[in-house]
């Protein structure tokens, strides 16, 4: 796998979030925006916590109770405690993951996860760019797209600025979805009133206006949007905290928290 040129003078989405989870494979300049985002939402990071933790959830979900064996994990990121791989691999042995990303850093750390066992694999790729990835034979000798699979757009298409171009690359991933796959979204939401939907407009235009330059808060009908064709798990769209959480919640979500939702599909 060549590898491009890690840019340390540009801030990259992996590594402002690996910066908020505490991690240390960020820079100055990552760290920068994050201490924007900090210091207009101090609780801004309970909402990346929610996030990865709800993709340990969904990912238990999958593997254990809808026996899903297959997974591709789009725009993955950094890796943190309780990878994809992880979480699904020890429900299922069997279990295969895929992670795609084009970021530089996260490339370097693919090798890592390639070493770990043959179930997971790495691919350099744009996941707006559906045909071609999905035309690439390492995708395809990695995923048997006539069985069921798990597709993750998790933290990812709120960083598309365009709406309908998501829901064009959405509907090329779910047309070669097999029968019984599901797809599992998480995304900055936008209320569309009162001082939630002023907060995540706020937000907006801080990371918009910011060398990071995406960071898009949707409404609820758009993001709903890039589900079509699709039937959505109850609870539906919710809070990613309020998603099937592991116990009773014991203190009401933060602003923050309220404007990170999440939702699982499944292909009919």
């Amino acid at each position: 796998m060549d590898l491009p040129q890690i840019d340390i003078t540009k801030p990259s989405i992996a590594r402002v979030y690996d910066a908020g989870l505490g991690g240390k494979d960020n820079y100055e300049v990552d760290r920068a925006i994050l201490n924007a985002i900090l210091e207009q939402s101090p609780d801004a990071m309970l909402a990346a916590r929610d996030n990865r933790e709800w993709l340990i959830r969904v990912t238990r979900f999958l593997a254990g109770e809808a026996k899903i064996s297959q997974f591709l994990d789009l725009g993955s990121g950094l890796p943190t405690a309780e990878n994809t791989h992880q979480v699904a691999q020890r429900l299922n042995s069997d279990a295969t993951v895929v992670y795609v990303d084009n970021d530089p850093i996260v490339l370097a750390h693919g090798r890592a996860l390639l070493a770990e066992n043959e179930q997971t694999h790495f691919v350099a790729g744009d996941l707006t760019d559906a045909p071609a990835l999905l035309e690439r034979s390492d995708i395809d000798r990695y995923l048997d797209f006539s069985q069921p699979v798990a597709l993750y757009q998790i933290g990812t298409l709120h960083h598309c600025a365009d709406p309908e171009a998501i829901r064009e690359f959405m509907r090329v991933y779910v047309d070669a979805l097999a029968p019984g796959s599901y797809v599992a979204i998480s995304h900055f939401f936008d209320p569309g009133s009162g001082e939630d939907s002023e907060s995540a407009q706020r937000t907006q235009r801080l990371l918009t206006n910011s060398p990071m330059g995406s960071g898009f808060f949707r409404l609820r009908e758009e993001i709903e949007s890039f589900f079509a064709g699709l039937d959505l798990v109850e609870p539906g769209i919710v809070a990613a905290a309020e998603w099937w959480p592991d116990g009773p919640r014991v203190r009401p979500l933060v602003r923050p928290q309220r404007l990170i939702v999440a939702g699982l599909a499944r292909k009919p």
